[in-house]
């Protein structure tokens, strides 16, 4: 596939707003992504032999300030009491599996080492635990969201 058809394909996702294209010609493969965090990628290959070609980024504006940004950041400050925070970026569950009781509640006592969620990465189910005995004030994330690492979880009191 020649660069300029390449090119107009790439100008495309991008005035479109589509996230995915993926085109395949004879034995070559195109698939372009666009998303809003990752750089604009173009990859073009024979089916055969993978080969890959990256594309400069759109420049992006400059992130502002978390706390101006975060409007449970106020919240967060209210509460009084330790926070527990996401020691890794994955998604969050409150139960080992969907059908089974949360292992903690608001209001809930815990000890050091209890386990208080689970943080799924990469197929694997980390059990998070408590690092300080305490009563369960808030949980600040709904089941099955993704989390950051550094953010906060559950607040004991």
């Amino acid at each position: 596939m020649d660069l300029r058809k390449l090119k107009t394909l790439i100008e495309l996702v991008q005035d479109s707003g589509i996230a995915e294209l993926e085109i395949t010609e004879g034995e070559e493969r195109v698939r372009i992504v666009h998303g809003s965090q990752r750089p604009l990628v173009a990859a073009a290959a024979p089916v055969s032999a993978p080969v890959a070609a990256v594309v400069a980024p759109a420049p992006v504006a400059a992130a502002a300030p978390v706390a101006a940004i975060d409007p449970g950041a106020e919240a967060l400050a209210k509460l009084d009491g330790h926070v527990v925070k996401s020691p890794m970026v994955g998604t969050f569950y409150r139960s080992a599996s969907p059908g089974s009781k949360a292992f903690v509640d608001i209001g809930s006592s815990v000890k050091k080492g209890d386990t208080i969620c689970i943080i799924e990465a990469m197929k694997l189910m980390n059990e998070i635990e408590a690092d300080q005995d305490g009563v369960v004030k808030a949980i600040l994330i709904e089941n099955g969201q993704p989390v950051e690492y550094g953010e906060p979880l559950i607040v004991l009191g």
